[in-house]
């Protein structure tokens, strides 16, 4: 029989057994965060207070105050487009509204301009330069041109691309006296037809003699006959290689008025074919004026573009080439070229 004591409940007690700190959280770590970007946003703002001008300050105040004030009253913006508060006005200060805050339209078409022009001009650059790399590696590989390159003077020049053909002593580009050309010469200028074709700028052809006169002086036929027969002889033999006509835009002939050896006027050398590939400037200072510094190989000679020379004598009917030579030639200068 059971006894009283039985019927009491029965108690149980649990205890938990803790180990250790637990974790408490990352909240802190972006709180600290917030806190130090804030600070530095803080500092950012002050160090900006102080370099920038009571002016500026003013401006910035007044914005902020009535931010919609400048527009209603006219204007455009507040501020100016170089300050912190992006617009298009001259002077922070100013509370009412500012015209006239951008560039005049005559003045952007004018820049624009300026721009393309400048453009096409450095592309017209690299094109001649490189026609002049072009001429140079076609000179050293081709076996017909490759034994003239001393006579062949390359270079680009105010007025676009110079190529000069010279004379040597013991190898003329003319016969003796006259604007016949030698075999050699018509291969070389044949060969230059041919990478002359693949610019769209027109050519200039320029003929020069040396110092030495004919008997007669310049009563006769004398050098600018010859120069001027010489040039043209070139330019159709340049026609003949395969350029078009309606590249060559002058032929003069300039004597011996510009001189490639200053220090001897008598020189093989002075006696040359120039040809000059011109540039836009020349070529339109030419359309419109009839003149310009092309084939002048110094500055100092600019003159010479006023000579005008006699009209050259009608060309043999058996020989268009060749130019006839008074028979008094023999007198006084034997050896005329």
């Amino acid at each position: 029989m059971a006894t009283t004591d039985d019927k009491r409940p029965l108690i149980v007690v649990r205890r938990v057994k803790r180990k250790g700190g637990g974790h408490h959280g990352g909240a802190w770590k972006i709180a600290y965060a917030d806190f130090v970007t804030a600070m530095m946003a803080f500092f950012l703002l002050m160090w900006l207070l102080s370099s920038t001008s009571k002016g500026d300050l003013q401006g910035v105040a007044e914005y902020f105050r009535t931010p919609m004030k400048v527009g209603l009253s006219g204007g455009t913006a507040a501020g100016d487009a170089t300050s912190i508060l992006q617009g298009g006005g001259k002077d922070l200060t100013r509370k009412v509204g500012q015209i006239s805050v951008g560039e005049p339209a005559k003045g952007r078409q004018l820049n624009n301009l300026q721009a393309s022009e400048a453009e096409l001009t450095r592309q017209e650059d690299n094109r001649l330069k490189q026609l002049k790399k072009n001429i140079e590696t076609a000179i050293e590989a081709s076996p017909s041109l490759s034994p003239f390159k001393e006579q062949l003077k390359i270079e680009l020049t105010p007025e676009g691309l110079r190529i000069q053909i010279l004379d040597e002593k013991n190898r003329p580009m003319f016969d003796l006296g006259s604007a016949h050309l030698k075999d050699y010469t018509r291969v070389i200028l044949r060969e230059l037809a041919k990478l002359l074709n693949e610019v769209e700028q027109k050519i200039m052809l320029s003929g020069h003699t040396d110092a030495k006169p004919y008997a007669s002086g310049e009563r006769a036929y004398s050098n600018w006959e010859l120069s001027s027969d010489r040039a043209n002889a070139s330019r159709r033999e340049l026609i003949a290689g395969g350029m078009e006509e309606s590249k060559i835009l002058r032929v003069v002939g300039l004597s011996s008025a510009v001189p490639f050896n200053r220090d001897d006027p008598l020189d093989p050398s002075n006696r040359r074919i120039s040809i000059t590939v011109t540039n836009r400037k020349t070529e339109a200072l030419i359309r419109r004026d009839g003149v310009a510094t092309a084939g002048l190989e110094e500055p100092g000679n600019r003159a010479a573009v006023t000579a005008s020379p006699r009209p050259p004598p009608p060309a043999s009917a058996t020989s268009p080439q060749a130019a006839p030579v008074p028979a008094d030639n023999s007198v006084g200068w034997p050896a005329r070229r």
